[in-house]
């Protein structure tokens, strides 16, 4: 399978969004998407003026933007956090 299933907590936004990631993406790609797919769910109401931080919520470990998803820790199930 060529995506996992996360579970992203979005604070500003005091909700949880459950998002399939590609695995052959950049995280700075991944995170562009993220947010405008919130963006759009949400009517306008979540539009961050600079790009968020994508974190780990269990180990609060921030990703390196460079970073292409398959080569983290990221897996099926991953909690992950948008700030």
């Amino acid at each position: 399978m060529n995506k996992v299933l996360i579970k992203l907590y979005v604070p500003s936004l005091e909700r949880n969004f459950e998002i399939w990631l590609p695995l052959n993406k950049r995280i700075y790609n991944v995170i562009e998407l993220i947010t405008k797919g919130i963006s759009e769910m949400t009517e306008g109401v979540y539009n961050p003026k600079k790009l968020p931080i994508l974190y780990n919520r269990e180990t609060g470990v921030n990703y390196n933007l460079k970073d292409i998803v398959q080569d983290t820790d990221i897996v099926n199930g991953s909690e992950l956090v948008l700030l």
